[in-house]
């Protein structure tokens, strides 16, 4: 055979957690190709540049790529179309289709999961819940088929790797598989904790979408009247603000150094929503500063009481409860900061080169 390892990432759009992962996993094979939906160059950072990139036939159309989200229909054809007879050894780093390509016959695919389909799936309602007439009919029975080609699909991939325990329950629940755990990476190097005590400020980092349940937050903030710091964008930006009193403060697009600094420097992290996993979690407590979150999803594989608080109830004055019970605990910054050191980059490639080894 010719070229020996295919890696397969849904669309390359952006610099977000999908993309960190993939680079580490490029990391591991320098010599790989890259297949993926969509590519904007100039959104990818050089790590993934400087690999051989194939797009699919969508990535042609303009509107299709700005708007990629309302043709999921196409993406299963449109990932199968790859070409993979040369490739001994295919992985995908996939959150939607990218799980779904066609492995040559011989070929070994491993297939790492951030989350089975989202918009198939758990997030459906979030995603099209609020649609009406013709249009939901027209998702509904999309979204239905898509389920479909989303299990049978499933048995194209020879192991699985889910990125948490929560997604591993959802890999065995939708698709009838199991699965390893490998942590995702995250740059514990980079985000260390300072000396100087904690300031009076609470930190909330998500991008503005129902789902991370944002408003829970805010409305807890609004009747408590402690200062909370929001970093993100998304479409509820203008109503969260809207419902927003003079104590929580609005923040995006900030460069590193600046999110570095208010992560360093927040009394705690509050979070509301379920994660597959939760990044920005693991990069609070590498700072040395504990989490606030609800106790559900891939928090529960990162917040424990030696660094956080994780609240049972979805509501506000659970919440609230939560809040104040930090405010009375006195958490160790050096105890919070170690019992992130487990999910570094050196043991996220330590652990997936394990399975690799072991599939292959």
């Amino acid at each position: 055979m010719g070229k020996k390892v295919a890696v397969i990432h849904d669309w390359l759009n952006g610099m977000r957690g999908g993309e960190k992962v993939l680079e580490e996993i490029l990391e591991l094979y320098p010599e790989a190709d890259i297949f993926t939906l969509f590519f904007e160059p100039k959104k990818i950072s050089e790590k993934i540049l400087k690999h051989k990139i194939y797009v699919s036939s969508l990535n042609g159309f303009g509107f299709i790529r700005k708007r990629y989200r309302y043709f999921l229909s196409l993406f299963p054809s449109a990932i199968e179309e790859f070409d993979l007879t040369d490739y001994e050894f295919i992985i995908s780093s996939s959150h939607c289709v990218a799980k779904g390509i066609i492995p040559p016959p011989g070929s070994i695919h491993l297939s790492y999961l951030h989350s089975p389909m989202r918009y198939a799936w758990d997030q459906y309602y979030s995603y099209f819940g609020r649609l009406k007439g013709f249009k939901k009919m027209y998702i509904k029975r999309k979204i239905s088929n898509l389920r479909s080609w989303d299990v049978s699909s499933s048995h194209r991939v020879d192991l699985f790797i889910a990125n948490s325990t929560f997604v591993k329950e959802r890999i065995r629940r939708y698709y009838n598989r199991d699965s390893a755990v490998v942590f995702p990476p995250v740059d514990t190097d980079s985000f260390k904790p300072v000396d100087t005590p904690s300031e009076n400020y609470y930190l909330s980092v998500s991008a503005l979408v129902p789902y991370k349940r944002i408003d829970i937050i805010v409305d807890a903030f609004n009747e408590n009247g402690k200062k909370l710091i929001i970093v993100g964008k998304g479409p509820d930006e203008k109503n969260l603000k809207k419902i927003s009193k003079g104590n929580i403060e609005f923040k995006k697009d900030l460069p590193f150094e600046e999110l570095l600094d208010l992560y360093q420097n927040a009394k705690a992290f509050v979070f509301a929503g379920i994660e597959d996993f939760g990044i920005s979690f693991v990069e609070s407590i590498s700072c040395g500063t504990p989490v606030i979150s609800f106790n559900k999803g891939g928090v529960k594989d990162i917040v424990n009481d030696t660094n956080g608080i994780l609240y049972d109830e979805h509501s506000v004055k659970s919440l609230l409860f939560a809040i104040e019970s930090l405010e009375n605990r006195n958490f160790s910054r050096k105890k919070v900061r170690n019992s992130a050191l487990r999910f570094s980059k050196k043991k996220f490639k330590e652990n997936f080169k394990k399975y690799a080894e072991s599939v292959m």
